[in-house]
């Protein structure tokens, strides 16, 4: 069982107040807060051992280098990775997916077939547009049902021979669907298809196994899980690293440079050019630990409550519709209230000190799929309560009141 208030006091932030009002933060699907554990390290970095990595002999760069590289460790015994190299330390998840397309674009053909979903977030979209543009390829999309689930009789329809890569997020971030990867996996895999997995929205709520996966690509960013923003990682099989070229030229990713040829260095630093986020990585590492101190599997239970518990009170209000209702999900609720904007709604929910998001949440297709301008999004980590949920509910009832 989590002891939640204990927990709420690692997360300073949780104490301030907004427009008066005491902070209610549902606003965890676009970033997570930081504990106090995490903050202590950024602070420690820069206070005792701020130095560059890898390149330095003195004793600030060595302890920088060591910090560093067993961050990657954690990360790679986290993901359950079989070797420490084949964690990539990027800028975030956009990043990570930038970097597998860009690589594939001297291995992909006009002819060769790329697969997306249509519950992607934008940039599991875009950098493969962008990929099949610069190599002739084309893009096929797994369709969508009413409930936010990828309707997997048409994906089993478009993989064929042509089919060299599959592209699926594990849970969507704009209506919390949870989808069966392991299955996409396999059928990509008995084709001969590449997998990339956008784990930007499960790596918060779920402790993915690469290796049982068997996954080829896994990617997420730190902030979602209570990190750092601007650093995350890119899971790949070492064979698929080494097939891809560098993305960035630099210091770092090299092994000889000379006027007439230059030499790659080997895995992770291949793909690593320049100096790195240090102080995120090793922040990434400490978030690692935050997490899995509490338990994945703790986690998970208190967060369907929330869901639960939510969810039944939201389809209370009259009017209210809820997107997003697939069998398997997490604890993100999408909804609108009849005609009123989500954007109304947002900004005043704002002025009672309650955090949303709303718009389209950098799925577009999704909502030209239900024909609407965007939601309203709730969502929810093992930090907050019931009673924000309660408090919530009221002050969105006011809201109604007030625009309709």
């Amino acid at each position: 069982m989590l002891d939640v208030q204990k927990i709420r006091k690692d997360f300073p932030i949780l104490n301030r107040t907004v427009n008066g009002k005491p902070l209610i933060y549902f606003d965890n699907a676009a970033t997570s807060q930081t504990p106090q554990q995490v903050i202590d390290v950024i602070v420690d970095y820069y206070s005792n051992f701020n130095a560059n990595i890898h390149r330095g002999v003195h004793s600030l760069s060595q302890e920088a280098t060591d910090a560093y590289e067993q961050a990657r460790i954690k990360i790679q015994n986290h993901f359950n990775a079989k070797e420490s190299h084949e964690i990539i330390f990027t800028s975030g998840t956009t990043h990570s997916i930038n970097l597998v397309a860009n690589g594939f674009s001297s291995l992909l053909k006009k002819g060769d077939e790329i697969i997306v979903s249509a519950l992607e977030h934008h940039s599991n979209i875009v950098p493969w547009q962008m990929l099949c543009e610069r190599t002739g390829a084309s893009l096929k999309v797994i369709p969508m049902n009413e409930n936010g689930e990828l309707i997997l009789s048409d994906y089993d329809a478009l993989l064929n021979e042509n089919t060299k890569l599959v592209f699926v997020n594990h849970i969507s971030n704009a209506l919390g669907t949870i989808n069966p990867i392991e299955y996409i996996i396999e059928k990509a895999h008995a084709v001969g298809a590449a997998v990339l997995v956008d784990g930007a929205q499960s790596c918060p709520h779920i402790k993915p196994d690469v290796q049982a996966l068997d996954v080829d690509f896994y990617v997420c960013s730190a902030h979602k899980l209570c990190g750092p923003t601007g650093v995350g990682m890119l899971y790949g099989k070492e064979a698929w690293l080494n097939k891809l070229p560098p993305y960035q030229g630099g210091g770092e990713m090299i092994a000889e440079v000379s006027f007439e040829k230059t030499t790659y260095a080997g895995l992770p630093h291949k793909f690593e050019a320049g100096t790195p986020n240090i102080c995120g990585g090793i922040a990434f590492g400490a978030a690692i630990d935050y997490m899995n101190n509490i338990g994945f599997e703790n986690i998970a239970k208190y967060e369907q409550e929330l869901l639960d518990y939510g969810s039944e009170q939201l389809q209370q209000i009259e009017g209210l519709k809820i997107y997003g209702t697939a069998k398997e999900k997490t604890s993100v609720i999408s909804f609108n209230v009849g005609t009123i904007h989500p954007y109304d709604i947002g900004t005043i929910l704002d002025k009672m000190g309650i955090a949303v998001r709303t718009g389209h949440h950098c799925a577009q297709p999704i909502m030209d799929f239900y024909k609407i301008p965007g939601t309203i999004r709730a969502s929810f980590m093992f930090y907050n309560t019931k009673e924000e949920i309660d408090a919530f509910i009221v002050a969105l009832k006011k809201a109604i009141m007030m625009l309709s």
